[in-house]
């Protein structure tokens, strides 16, 4: 390795928290491929490169396909992602870690209820919640956008897909963030055990609900995944990891573009305007949230054969960090690429993933999205900041606002 390649990346500093473009707008200058040594990684910022890597059949997500059982231990202690049994068992293996045959097989057992007809469906109840949830904020004329609203509709809705009652909805919550913020780059022993802790409670608690639905059937999907369990479509480990991937994955990554979405409308305010205009615009400008501030802005690859990216040959076992959030600020693919642009066509951006693992829950998300936005824009006639600064989350893994105060004034 020359060491042209190293990079001072520092992703838990400060400045990254604010604004992480002029970041990675360095690294897609560079040639070739940046070294993370920090992480051992091989850093894609660029679009055309990240495009490589993901839509690889070669390049896979498990570790399993390109180390020894004993080389595997050695990375999770060094990385401290050992003694964790209910998140190694849950969490560390999903669907979303898993490649090849296993992971057609799971995909194929929940595929069918999130296609676009299936969650068209869900429209008139996703449109009867937001419009309670504004209900019972349109009186206030200072709420955090993110708590007060965004954070009270994926779960909800998600929740209603897989068959969890309302009431059970917020906890649920709580226990997908603490479990997903471990898969940043700071994994500190306190943050390790919160992480367990939640794993062994959301285990617990999707047991007893399967028991339940195995007595009384539902058309959710638990049933339907206990259902793909008898016939062999799935074991019980399988069962319970793909239950807890489908709620994480509804959860924090809907709450953070809906925050940077709509803060992303506040610093243009003609985009704004001009939404408000046309509203045939909602879907191209849903499209641009996800591209302008992807909230899944990092994943990885590991290549099971020795590849070539950017003009570099790489060993097998090479473990590659594709940027999605510098990808879609690349001005390369995308014209004007720092500005917001409701109207944006086309918007191949990559903020949903590529390949075999694309987002299963893209559609949804969407609508969510859609939805929320649509009713913002028809209730309220101005919608202002209420705080000058707006502080993101810290990380690499995920975008998207702490807290969003905003004032707002009824029609």
């Amino acid at each position: 390795m020359n060491s042209a390649h190293l990079v001072d990346f520092d992703p838990l500093s400060d400045g990254f928290r604010r604004d992480p473009y002029p970041t990675y707008s360095a690294l897609r200058a560079k040639s070739g491929l940046s070294y993370y040594e920090a992480f051992d990684i091989w850093l894609a910022a660029r679009f055309d490169d990240v495009t490589r890597i993901v839509t690889d059949e070669t390049m896979v997500r498990s570790l399993a396909h390109v180390a020894s059982s004993d080389e595997i231990e050695a990375q999770k202690r060094a990385g401290n992602w050992h003694d964790m049994p209910h998140h190694s068992r849950f969490v560390q293996f999903s669907l979303l870690d898993s490649d090849g045959p296993i992971h057609d097989r799971l995909r194929k057992q929940v595929f069918k209820l999130f296609t676009p007809v299936m969650i068209g469906g869900l429209r008139p109840q996703i449109e009867a919640h937001v419009d309670e949830l504004f209900d019972r904020l349109s009186d206030r004329t200072e709420i955090d956008f993110i708590e007060d609203l965004a954070a009270q509709v994926p779960g909800h809705v998600i929740g209603r897909i897989l068959g969890v009652p309302d009431e059970d909805c917020p906890q649920l919550r709580i226990w997908s963030e603490n479990i997903v913020q471990f898969f940043d780059i700071d994994r500190s022993d306190a943050r390790k055990e919160l992480a367990e802790t939640n794993t062994t409670e959301f285990y617990h608690y999707l047991t007893d609900l399967k028991r339940l639905r195995e007595k009384a059937p539902r058309d959710d999907l638990i049933s339907h995944m206990i259902a793909a369990e008898r016939r062999g479509g799935m074991n019980e480990d399988e069962f319970v990891s793909t239950a807890m991937l489908i709620l994480m994955a509804g959860h924090g990554s809907t709450i953070d573009v809906l925050g940077s979405g709509l803060h992303a409308l506040l610093r243009f305010p003609d985009q704004m305007q001009r939404l408000r205009i046309d509203r045939s615009l909602m879907k191209t400008a849903v499209q641009e949230m996800f591209r302008f501030e992807s909230p899944l802005p990092f994943f990885h690859r590991y290549a099971t054969q020795d590849a070539e990216v950017a003009g570099t040959t790489f060993p097998k076992g090479t473990k590659f960090g594709v940027l999605y959030g510098s990808a879609n600020r690349d001005p390369a693919q995308f014209s004007d690429a720092d500005t917001f642009d409701v109207g944006r066509s086309p918007n191949w951006h990559s903020a949903f993933g590529r390949g075999h693992h694309f987002c299963l829950g893209n559609h949804l998300a969407r609508l969510d999205m859609d939805m929320v936005f649509s009713k913002l824009l028809d209730r309220f006639k101005t919608i202002e900041l209420a705080l000058d600064t707006v502080t993101y989350k810290r990380g690499l893994s995920v975008r998207g606002p702490e807290e969003l105060r905003i004032r707002w004034t009824p029609r």
